[in-house]
């Protein structure tokens, strides 16, 4: 079956994938990954302006920008008028990843939640999507969202590894919920269960490549090509036909990037 999909979450400038970027784009192509949503946002902010290079230079890749919450201990007044200056690009479809990571816990606490603030403001002034990192902090993104206030042009809270309590509120919260190659592992029953209550028009996946390849390619360096892996098991954890799956993963990508 010929299928048309998105990868909505890449990282083409990542040292694992940027030496190769005509080639990985290429394979994505050839295995129906016809547009990718290229992120910067992990590390300095040439990882931003590389990630914009490489959206203006291929006509089927887009950028998002920020600061991951990782790095939110540099996210300062210089950086976020870099990300301003970038954004000017058309390429530039979205703000992020930003978000919260209690999970490794490389910036503070503190540094994580003024980062997202201020990711959530950027995004409204800029009237772009936010992009939502959300691991082991679903109470703290619910609360800072509640009280700042969703982007007028909504988010995704990408490659997803909540349960299905924490998926139906933020769908309810006005987000998308994007699936990555860990809803192909084994143990991910969990997260399974949630992939089956989202609504249709709230599903998005993704690869997070070069990080977290599915089944069978688990272990081994992630590309776009491989999210169709991914969209496979989403279907078969909904009893779908993955034609119908990928033409409602398109609209929904569509609808939250690419519709002002």
């Amino acid at each position: 079956m010929s299928l048309s999909v998105t990868d909505s979450h890449c990282h083409l400038a990542d040292p694992r994938l940027r030496d190769e970027t005509d080639a990985t784009i290429e394979r994505a192509h050839a295995a129906g990954v016809m547009r990718l949503i290229s992120v910067g946002a992990i590390g300095s902010i040439e990882t931003d302006r590389l990630t914009v290079s490489i959206a203006e230079s291929n006509s089927s890749v887009f950028a998002s920008i920020g600061v991951h919450p990782h790095d939110a201990k540099d996210c300062d007044a210089q950086r976020l008028d870099a990300l301003r200056d970038l954004a000017a690009s058309e390429r530039v479809i979205a703000i992020g990843e930003s978000g919260l990571d209690f999970h490794y816990m490389h910036s503070p606490r503190e540094a994580q939640e003024a980062a997202l603030r201020v990711h959530l403001e950027l995004a409204a002034e800029l009237k772009k999507p936010i992009v939502i990192h959300c691991r082991d902090a679903e109470e703290r993104v619910f609360a800072i969202v509640g009280e700042v206030g969703m982007p007028p042009r909504g988010g995704v809270i990408h490659c997803f590894t909540g349960d299905a309590d924490a998926a139906c509120r933020f769908v309810e919260a006005g987000f998308y919920i994007s699936f990555s190659g860990i809803l192909t592992f084994s143990n991910s029953r969990s997260l399974q269960a949630a992939a089956t209550v989202v609504p249709e028009n709230r599903l998005m996946v993704e690869t997070d490549s070069p990080y977290l390849a599915p089944e069978p390619y688990r272990g081994k360096r992630n590309e776009p090509s491989f999210v169709l892996r991914t969209l496979e098991v989403l279907a078969r954890l909904r009893s779908v036909d993955v034609g119908d799956l990928a033409a409602k993963t398109e609209a929904n990508v569509t609808r939250l990037f690419f519709n002002p």
